[in-house]
């Protein structure tokens, strides 16, 4: 307790409702204390930082002048909401952020009546507030009452369609609707697009420090006697060609824009808005991603995600890693094959850094794109230019792809166009919960007719899987890894071209046959270590492919063994699911042979470590060892009563 920050206005708050009791000067101490809490918190437990300690002072003005959870706080993304968690009865369970049994690192309608909605991928909040706003205006039942909705997105949100999707409908219906746009110039990677370059010009020049009466509301919102000079002002900075045109179009008033950090601002034009508003508002903030941490406010992405840290010197407390990680892994091979071969170019969305691009994006920026959060574009972009003869590498979130998935069908896979799909972090990913888990795209993929779907087993694989992803020009293809370290195998100089469609043997046994499709294969390995203490001895394979799948390999396997057992990091319907119609077409199950898949389980997985995934899902090497087992008992009463 002695290494945390005092708080004595903080330790008075338990609920919203307490803010409501303090004077705008206290309101502004509280957010000081709640800045050192959060980051107090976040250096125990790791996680999401600058994002919540740009927010700090807008949480504390928007909890003291709405009234949640009657009024919806919507928070996109809401990785930022750790500041919102700490003043809405969460503080004594802070420190379990993202940890097993603990707080999730994002909103959850399960965890708190102050989340109205659940979120963990951008650009939702103003569809969900809309959404509230007319179940309001319709008399829809809710057991905390319905009053207004707050939409509170980032300006990387903002880049995505779904967002103008929401603002257009929004602007259509007319319904009083509150879209608080936090603008701190930086969504993950620095920003990008027209979009963020409109933004910018909005407060890059002198004006807003002289018209100050302008960044305090819509003129129609304001006092009696501040509407005059309010005006003029405002016409003046729409004559210097900014100001909020754009949201105004699509039927918008516009506020702004304002600074996120002074609560002298903040209080009075949040007041304003909440009294006189009717319509669609949007609210221009101007905040700092990670304001008031200086290692947060100096680091590149504005310290958006960290490990343990010190908070005295920010400096993080990582393990030290014994191999490197699948992402630096596959970044250093994209690298490798784009200097002998000028057509690689790559794509990803907003997560450069995250998916191990950077370093293509240094060596060779002008064949490198960074679309921002846009997946669906991302994915129809990488379209157009394998159309055009191009070799794109798509570079996403096993999470994140699910978002392009229309494009995936239409764009890429009826016509058969070679765009190569760098799944990162398939399977289960940790401390981001469910919503981050790479749990679909096997399935989702590999029901696509001329697609390609791979999965690497290590670090190794992963090189041979670019260079076969690299010389594939018949079609799409797919190739997924996990997040993390892997298995610490030597690295090939050069990947070597699969055979498509061919998997390996491993080890060859007797009895059972283990064969693993992904980053199970070394829990596979390790359970037939276990299995040979108890004197049977499996035969390991590697599939590498989930489609075209190896028929040979699996039937040689199914016609030589007792057991087939099939293991994946993926939902039902993928791998095990194409091997069981295999089996049962070719008749297989008729002679007798035990087929069982493992599998991850019809449920959605909390955030834990990866480990304790694994273990809710059945997938470690103790499981295996266990399923084996049972599966060589019911076989040999089968052959008993045979």
């Amino acid at each position: 307790m002695s290494n945390r920050p005092d708080t004595p206005l903080l330790d008075r708050v338990e609920s919203p409702a307490d803010l409501k009791r303090l004077s705008d000067d206290e309101l502004a101490q509280l957010a000081h204390e709640l800045r050192a809490e959060t980051i107090s918190a976040v250096s125990e437990t790791g996680g999401h930082l600058g994002a919540g300690l740009g927010v700090v002072e807008l949480t504390v003005a928007l909890h003291a002048v709405f009234d949640a959870p009657r009024d919806k706080i919507i928070w996109d993304v809401s990785h930022q909401s750790y500041p919102h968690k700490i003043l809405t009865g969460r503080r004594d369970r802070i420190r379990t952020l993202r940890q097993k049994g603990g707080l999730s690192g994002f909103t959850k309608r399960s965890e708190s009546p102050f989340d109205p909605f659940g979120a963990a991928h951008s650009s939702t909040s103003i569809s969900a507030a809309l959404g509230f706003a007319v179940a309001r205006d319709l008399g829809g039942a809710c057991d905390t009452g319905h009053g207004d909705a707050i939409a509170v997105i980032g300006d990387g949100a903002m880049s995505a369609g779904m967002a103008f999707e929401a603002m257009n409908n929004a602007g259509a219906l007319n319904k009083r609707l509150i879209v608080i746009l936090n603008d701190n110039e930086m969504s993950i990677a620095p920003p990008v697009g027209a979009l963020s370059s409109y933004l910018s010009r909005l407060y890059a020049g002198e004006p807003f420090q002289e018209f100050k009466a302008a960044a305090k509301g819509a003129v129609s919102l304001l006092p009696e006697p501040f509407q005059e000079g309010a005006r003029r002002a405002k016409d003046m900075l729409k004559g210097l060609a900014v100001g909020g045109t754009l949201f105004e179009e699509l039927g918008f008033s516009y506020v702004g824009p304002i600074d996120g950090h002074d609560i002298e601002q903040l209080l009075p034009v949040l007041r304003t808005v909440r009294q006189r508003a009717t319509g669609p508002i949007l609210l221009h903030v101007l905040t700092k991603k990670g304001k008031g941490y200086p290692p947060a406010e100096a680091a590149s992405d504005g310290g958006h995600a960290t490990a343990k840290f010190d908070p005295a010197t920010g400096k993080q407390k990582k393990a030290p890693g014994n191999a490197p990680s699948y992402t630096s892994v596959f970044g250093r091979a994209l690298v490798e094959h784009a200097a002998r071969d000028e057509r690689i170019v790559a794509v990803t969305a907003a997560m450069s850094g995250g998916t191990g691009l950077n370093q293509f994006q240094e060596r060779y920026p002008s064949r490198c794109f960074d679309v921002g959060i846009a997946e669906q574009h991302a994915v129809t972009f990488s379209a157009g230019m394998a159309a055009g003869g191009l070799r794109p590498f798509c570079a996403l979130y096993s999470t994140f792809l699910q978002r392009g998935y229309d494009q995936v069908v239409h764009d890429v896979a009826i016509q058969r166009l070679p765009v190569r799909f760098a799944i990162d972090r398939a399977g289960l990913v940790g401390a981001d919960g469910a919503t981050h888990a790479g749990s679909f795209d096997i399935a989702f993929l590999a029901n696509l007719p001329g697609f390609v779907v791979m999965a690497a087993a290590d670090e190794a694989e992963l090189v041979h899987m670019i260079a076969t992803a690299a010389a594939h020009d018949e079609g799409p293809i797919a190739f997924r890894y996990p997040r993390g370290e892997g298995e610490g195998v030597d690295l090939p100089e050069r990947g070597q071209t699969l055979e498509i469609g061919k998997g390996r043997i491993i080890e060859e046994g007797q009895r059972v046959a283990i064969l693993s499709y992904g980053a199970r294969l070394g829990e596979a390995r390790r359970a037939a270590e276990a299995l040979a203490a108890r004197g049977i001895t499996p035969t390991i394979a590697d599939a590498r492919f989930a489609k075209p799948l190896d028929r040979e390999l699996i039937l040689s396997l199914a016609a030589r063994h007792e057991v087939l057992l099939t293991i994946e990091e993926g939902a039902v319907g993928g791998f095990g699911s194409h091997v069981a119609q295999l089996l049962a077409e070719e008749g297989v199950f008729d002679t007798g042979l035990k087929y069982r898949s493992m599998m991850l389980p019809d449920i959605f997985i909390d955030q834990a470590s990866p480990a304790d995934m694994y273990a809710v899902a059945g997938l470690g090497a103790e499981q295996i060892e266990a399923r084996v087992l049972d599966l060589l008992e019911i076989a040999q009463i089968k052959g008993k009563r045979a």
